[in-house]
């Protein structure tokens, strides 16, 4: 473990317990425990920063999935035929993610996020109500080609906002509402943190004492989450997700113009 104060370890297991419930929530829980390990790091490289992200994330997400399978339709061979792509996607964005500077995260990050909010402010009905639709051949082979490869390749490879593009992507391609989508999302979420980090650990690029602490209190925040979105319904996981997206960018755009 680094060399870090009690008030930084603290801080960072909060995060993880706030992260675990947005993630399970909306999904997007490493925009803000990437930020907070940025900021309880800053001598930390970014290939270990985003590393620990990945072994405290796959705790909780896998904690939040296996409380949707229980409670919420999910099909769970679409969702797993999406995740083995999106797995082979996040090793491959992990090989790429080493030679990547923490300066150039909080910028992505905030770009990521403005997308996110204008998409879900835009459109004011997405994801409230099941799409009637028919589920055709070509949408399934889009989710598990474009959905699984492209963010799962995008998940190695930066990371923030993974649960969340999922959530949208699926939410759009596979006619699913908000809580479906969150809890098919979950599934594959866990096959790309899983690639990303079987990547990262290769490298030697995993702080594991850390990220043990803060996984505990991660897969809490999961699962207090994941019934909290069950219970609640689609329009309750919206209004999360735009809350939590404007704060985000608020809080990512004070920091880069102050520094």
């Amino acid at each position: 473990m680094p060399d870090i104060s009690l008030t930084t370890l603290l801080f960072l297991c909060l995060a993880a317990a706030a992260a675990g419930w947005i993630d399970a929530v909306v999904g997007g829980g490493g925009l803000l425990l990437l930020p907070a390990l940025l900021l309880g790091m800053p001598h930390v490289s970014a290939a270990h920063v985003l590393g620990t992200n990945k072994a405290v994330a796959i705790v909780g997400t896998s904690g939040a999935a296996i409380t949707y399978v229980r409670k919420a339709p999910v099909q769970v061979g679409t969702a797993v035929r999406i995740g083995l792509t999106a797995l082979a996607g996040s090793m491959a964005g992990a090989f790429f993610a080493a030679g990547i500077s923490s300066a150039v995260l909080r910028p992505v990050i905030m770009v990521v996020l403005l997308g996110v909010a204008a998409f879900v402010m835009l459109r004011p009905s997405f994801g409230t109500t099941r799409d009637r639709g028919p589920v055709t051949r070509p949408r399934i082979i889009a989710a598990v080609v474009l959905v699984g490869g492209g963010i799962g390749f995008y998940d190695g490879l930066f990371g923030p906002g993974t649960g969340t593009f999922l959530v949208l992507a699926l939410t759009a391609v596979l006619h699913l509402d908000l809580v479906a989508a969150s809890a098919t999302a979950k599934i594959v979420n866990v096959c790309t943190n899983a690639g990303a980090l079987a990547m990262f650990a290769y490298q030697g690029s995993v702080l594991w004492q850390l990220a043990a602490v803060m996984a505990l209190f991660n897969l809490a925040g999961g699962m207090i989450g994941a019934r909290m979105a069950l219970t609640r319904g689609a329009e309750f996981v919206r209004g999360v997700l735009l809350v939590v997206v404007l704060s985000l960018v608020a809080k990512l755009a004070f920091d880069q113009w102050s520094g």
